[in-house]
């Protein structure tokens, strides 16, 4: 039972970040401020750390 309970977090804990990396990765493709490069950055920080960059990203489009 511990087991399915494990995987049932670990499975939501991937689902979040799937939704927030692609939540993050449309918002970066459709900011037509940024250049090819820096969209790619952005776009890469999506995939491996989503929340954390995500607030990063929200603050410097503010900035701008």
């Amino acid at each position: 039972m511990e087991e399915l309970l494990f995987y049932a977090v670990l499975f939501l804990l991937l689902l979040g970040h799937t939704l927030l990396a692609g939540k993050m990765y449309r918002a970066v493709h459709a900011n037509s401020h940024l250049s090819i490069k820096e969209k790619n950055d952005w776009k890469l920080k999506a995939l491996i750390f989503p929340a954390y960059y995500w607030f990063q990203y929200q603050k410097e489009v503010k900035q701008s």
